[in-house]
């Protein structure tokens, strides 16, 4: 089933223009809590065969919109992208999608991933 795990993107002008996107796909959509950034990103989709860890992240986390798409087909992905820059929402410069490398990773360790390929892809431009 395809899932979107949303971070940080409540109160934001993104969030009035995205859920109803993922609600017209018939998208799975998960709200994720900074107490949920040390669970894997498998047991956070929802995957078959994560367990969900007994710990509770306490650290400071991150204030950035992030999204991480689980499930999406070529197509899909592509349909998904489009509805965003046809409904001109503002643009979520960290976004992943769920591969069997990074289903193990926590929130934190994708956030990092991401914020770091992000810089390097500026300091190209």
């Amino acid at each position: 089933m395809e899932t979107v795990l949303l971070y940080n993107i409540a109160q934001t002008p993104l969030a009035s223009g995205l859920k109803p996107i993922l609600l017209k796909m018939k998208v799975r959509i998960r709200v994720i809590s900074p107490e949920q950034y040390d669970q894997p990103l498998g047991v956070l989709a929802g995957l078959p065969g994560f367990q969900e860890l007994d710990n509770v992240y306490e650290g400071d986390g991150f204030s950035e919109p992030m999204i991480v798409l689980c499930g999406f087909t070529d197509q899909r992905l592509d349909q998904f992208l489009r509805e965003l820059r046809r409904k001109k929402l503002p643009p979520i410069p960290l976004k992943a999608i769920l591969t069997p490398h990074n289903q193990n990773w926590d929130s934190i360790t994708l956030y990092q991933e991401l914020k770091s390929e992000h810089e390097a892809m500026h300091r190209q431009s």
